[in-house]
């Protein structure tokens, strides 16, 4: 983001936080989600893009990732419609080009979800502590600041995190520890930033992930889970 000129951190995360939404409307698999993240981000870090184009790419994005990871994928026309016609089929088309050629047409990356998924199996998951994690996970999308983390440490801290939360206590098996290879102090930093994550949820005026995981079909987990106060104490590391 450092070179762009015209949008911000807070642009990015209006963005995210739409597709979010667009992506629940439209019952995508959870993978296209995060492939649509990644590549707004990696042709943001190449790509100079004015503000009014912004939600181009964010689309243009979505487009490439359902075709990368979905059976079925929405048309072009879905988009248009979606971003209330803001925008052309020509110019939807001109941008795949022009992403697919910047990103020198590398879709295959590895995304938070893939270690997650992971790391959850590591340990020994029930669907509480999916939903959780995932729901840590999606907080992170639209938050710009999370991108310094490599997308294994992301999912680690997720699982590290909602594992505490659900236990009350500090929690990091030697098993997921090994399957991660990451020790709790080098979670640290990613778990804390988490859970202040955590707290302010369902404030403010991005609030699509709140809403996705209030829903049934996570659980309600964004409402019946309090975030891990505890974590964010000193001694809990000691």
């Amino acid at each position: 983001m450092s070179q762009q000129h015209d949008i911000t951190d807070r642009m990015r995360g209006i963005l995210i936080d739409w597709l979010v939404e667009v992506h629940y409307k439209f019952e995508l698999m959870e993978e296209t989600l995060y492939l649509t993240v990644n590549l707004i981000d990696r042709f943001l870090e190449r790509q100079t893009v004015s503000r009014k184009k912004l939600q181009l790419v964010g689309v243009t994005a979505m487009l490439l990732a359902c075709k990368y990871e979905e059976i079925s994928v929405p048309v072009v026309e879905d988009f248009i419609v979606i971003s209330d016609k803001a925008y052309t089929r020509s110019e939807v088309l001109d941008m795949e080009k022009v992403m697919v050629n910047t990103l020198q047409f590398n879709l295959s990356v590895p995304t938070p979800y893939v270690f997650t998924k992971r790391f959850l199996k590591a340990a020994q998951s029930q669907k509480e502590l999916e939903a959780l994690a995932f729901y840590l996970m999606d907080l992170c999308l639209v938050e710009y600041e999370m991108v310094k983390f490599p997308p294994s440490l992301l999912a680690a801290a997720a699982v590290f995190t909602a594992e505490c939360t659900l236990n009350g206590s500090k929690k990091w098996t030697k098993t997921t520890q090994l399957h991660s290879h990451y020790s709790q102090h080098q979670l640290l930093e990613c778990s804390k930033m988490m859970v202040a994550l955590h707290q302010k949820s369902g404030t403010g005026k991005l609030v699509s992930v709140f809403k996705k995981y209030g829903t049934s079909k996570y659980g309600h987990v964004a409402r019946t889970q309090s975030p891990a106060h505890f974590m964010l104490e000193p001694r809990f590391w000691d």
